[in-house]
């Protein structure tokens, strides 16, 4: 990018180039048709998946990349990954429906500068796309308030192996299913969203064999993730 040389705030004269990569046509078409909008962006690419996400980045060489995470063949944050290392000229703003932890840091390790949610703004897309391509940080107000819980916070002693397979997040909406919350209030508690809570519950039912809240309860307590109450605390 260049600016005018007033002395002052001045203006950009040429558009940062981005490519668009989201697995889903109405989302990617959407997006694309909105940045299409908006002054300073040009979107020369678009994307169906990972793959081609990296393909486009070695052919077109932009500025940066509008990434989704959950994309077939190559996800977005390997995607990210391989972009970072392969095109470091090019910055990638991670633009997903997903703001937890499982999908926040494995992101930002691979290399990803910018983080928003998909109820983001056009400004503020804008916005995380310029500041990334001047070597700033991208992120929306949210992610910047768990980057600081997650700095402040006092550490956890480590966790215990979960049964088949379950990641730290599934056994934690787990146990809250265990105490009886509803997905509006794990999502709550946990400061994700409910669809991300769905997310987890269909995830954890898969790899454990659960059908059901009530079978989820019993596997809890059976693996021992939830303990029964003590008699003298009854």
């Amino acid at each position: 990018m260049s600016r005018t040389g007033d002395g002052g705030v001045g203006e950009e004269t040429d558009a940062v180039r981005v490519v668009v990569a989201d697995d889903q046509a109405v989302v990617r078409e959407g997006i694309v048709m909105l940045l299409g909008l908006l002054p300073g962006i040009e979107v020369v690419g678009a994307a169906r998946d990972g793959e081609e996400a990296v393909a486009l980045v070695a052919e077109l060489a932009p500025d940066a990349v509008l990434m989704d995470l959950r994309m077939p063949r190559c996800d977005g944050v390997s995607a990210t990954r391989r972009i970072r290392e392969q095109y470091p000229g090019t910055q990638v703003v991670v633009l997903t429906t997903y703001a937890d932890d499982d999908s926040l840091f494995p992101a930002l390790r691979a290399g990803a500068r910018g983080y928003l949610t998909k109820d983001a703004g056009g400004d503020e897309i804008v916005r995380a796309v310029r500041d990334v391509v001047a070597g700033r940080a991208g992120l929306s107000p949210e992610v910047q308030q768990r980057l600081l819980e997650r700095v402040t916070e006092t550490p956890e002693p480590p966790v215990p192996k979960l049964p088949d397979g379950l990641t730290g997040r599934e056994g934690e909406v787990l146990t809250l299913i265990a105490d009886g919350l509803s997905n509006t209030e794990i999502a709550r508690r946990l400061h994700i969203s409910a669809a991300t809570v769905k997310t987890h519950i269909n995830n954890l039912f898969a790899k454990a064999g659960l059908h059901d809240r009530a079978q989820a309860v019993r596997y809890a307590y059976r693996t021992g993730l939830v303990r029964p109450p003590r008699a003298d605390a009854l």
